[in-house]
């Protein structure tokens, strides 16, 4: 890719020249500076280095700009250069500017000028630019290509988990010239669908997670045998936990089996969420959470599914699906929930072929023009309505109860009347899916006075109840009639310690029916489902994991 290059934009020239001389003094040797003098030159340059094949690093851009400022231009240049880090340059009366850039378009710092001198106020912000790029592996897009049908289940689960792991790809069909030239020069043909094509040239034949993982670059193998602390799941709370837990010295790994955000991850829009009044998506909160943890030394682990947990005397033992093995002296469980399956007839055939669980942005552009329906009422729903809103024709949002009040929070209620291609119906469950190749009607009834009616739909998203993920587990981990795992003061049953208990003190608030092993966030029995909460949960889980250390 050559050496990578450092973009300063800033329309006053002396500023530009500054920029770019004090920039070339510190980085000169690993990096190339390249320096413009508007947004619309910036991005012709930023089209051109694509083109090339190179990479950015940073761009520091000027807020005040004639024809396109700073917050517009980084925007547009996050679609050429996704993880190049951005700061934006501002004066002293535009620091309210700089705070509405880092909630819109995720700036990562702002520089108040002048910044002399620049080995106080410049190199430690470039710096911290630098050390985050270098963290995120930046690849060019072209590099890894998946080829696959359109209305391909597996295709689907392939690009889903390379989306919501942030690995950059590129789509082709099977039905289009160049995916037919690929598929050849892999030496596979349409039964062997989805493959996947390496930056090396490495050719996958419809490959499971773990391969792919091991091959773009996301790590699957443990450095070590043996932690202070195993954090299974990589939601709000997981990453919260593994933020806290490595950051207070304990050596900590993070165990995710697909991707990490968890159901928090595929949100297009989070608002109520402190510290972003303008909302952040949940993908951008997952990156910095997950690059947060990695700053600290957490170890993360992707596509390594769990199969048990045992208490092997003061060792906590978790074995993976393989059969190999990982132990701590602690465990925090957040493996969160997943959307319950919808169980009408021809939904189970149909899933991945225009039935989707969750927001699967993935499909956004494919919903160009048309009908999308969306079941469930809580805020993931919500948000998936505004979110389709943008590309599809009309949004029905199927709600089975009789409001969206009980479920839904307020400002998401009042953001869906306010847009037109958005029509809510309550009290309406889906009966039936139908098509051959994909998802083509749905039948759908209303539940006081029976009526049913067939509609045309080629997508529809569900967002109902919420599954645990705790069936591995086995007998030692007591949980509810739903699958929830029970926690401290929910374990005492008429003032008893549960079965097994071999401690002189009761479980501690988080603590499992396993001393060492604590819950946090969804998958708690009784837990607040908010990301706020799953991530408090996960910071108080380490507290707690600290005390049962010290008592060893």
């Amino acid at each position: 890719m050559g050496i990578p290059i450092l973009l300063t934009v800033d329309d006053d020239p002396s500023v530009s020249r500054a920029v770019a001389r004090d920039l070339r003094r510190r980085y000169g040797q690993n990096f190339r500076v390249v320096r413009a003098d508007s947004g619309p030159d910036a991005l012709e340059a930023l089209r051109e280095i694509k083109l090339r094949g190179e990479t950015v690093a940073a761009m520091l851009a000027d807020y005040r700009m004639p024809h396109m400022d700073g917050i517009a231009f980084l925007e547009q240049a996050m679609d050429l250069f996704p993880h190049a880090r951005r700061a934006l340059l501002t004066a002293y009366a535009d620091t309210d500017a700089a705070i509405q850039a880092i909630n819109l378009v995720d700036v990562d710092h702002y520089l108040l000028k002048p910044w002399d001198p620049p080995e106080e106020k410049l190199y430690p912000v470039v710096d911290a630019l630098v050390e985050t790029w270098r963290a995120a592996d930046d690849r060019p897009v072209e590099e890894t290509k998946v080829v696959g049908h359109r209305w391909s289940a597996p295709t689907y689960k392939v690009r889903d988990f390379l989306a919501r792991n942030l690995v950059p790809y590129r789509w082709y069909s099977v039905d289009e010239p160049e995916g037919r030239r690929l598929l050849d020069a892999a030496g596979a043909g349409p039964d062997d669908i989805p493959v996947v094509i390496t930056p090396d040239g490495k050719a996958l034949s419809s490959p499971t997670g773990a391969e792919i993982a091991a091959v773009v670059g996301l790590s699957t193998e443990p450095a070590a045998d043996f932690y202070d602390l195993i954090v299974i799941g990589g939601g709000p709370a997981g990453l919260g936990a593994a933020v806290y837990g490595a950051s207070e010295g304990l050596r900590t790994v993070l165990v995710e089996r697909r991707a990490t955000g968890g159901q928090a991850g595929q949100s297009s829009r989070i608002e109520n969420y402190l510290g972003f009044p303008d909302g952040v998506s949940g993908s951008q909160l997952t990156d910095r959470a997950r690059r947060q943890a990695r700053k600290f030394g957490a170890e993360v682990l992707t596509a390594r599914d769990a199969v048990a947990l045992e208490a092997r005397g003061s060792a906590r033992v978790i074995t993976f699906s393989d059969g190999t093995e990982i132990a701590a002296h602690s465990v925090v469980l957040a493996s969160g929930v997943s959307y319950r399956s919808l169980g009408a007839p021809g939904c189970n055939d149909l899933t991945g072929r225009g039935v989707y669980y969750g927001s699967a942005s993935t499909e956004a552009q494919a919903c160009s023009d048309e009908d999308v329906y969306i079941v469930g009422g809580a805020n993931s729903a919500g948000q998936a309505a505004v979110f389709f809103s943008r590309y599809a024709r009309s949004v029905t949002l199927l709600v089975r109860g009789p409001s969206l009040e009980q479920s839904m929070s307020h400002y998401l209620i009042e953001q869906l009347r306010a847009i037109e291609n958005i029509s809510v119906r309550v009290g309406t469950s889906v009966i039936e899916a139908h098509g051959s190749e994909h998802l083509e009607h749905v039948t759908i009834c209303e539940g006081d006075s029976g009526k049913t009616e067939t509609v045309p739909c080629s997508h529809m998203f569900v967002f109902i109840g919420a599954a645990p993920y705790t069936d591995w587990l086995g007998d030692a981990i007591v949980r509810d009639s739903h699958g929830f795992v029970r926690t401290g003061p929910d374990l005492l049953a008429e003032g008893k310690r549960p079965k097994g208990w071999t401690l002189d003190r009761d479980p501690l608030y988080l603590e499992s029916s396993v001393p060492g092993v604590f819950v946090a966030g969804d998958v708690r029995s009784q837990s607040v489902k908010r990301v706020a909460s799953a991530v408090g949960e996960g910071a108080m889980a380490v507290t707690l994991v600290h005390r049962y250390l010290e008592e060893r």
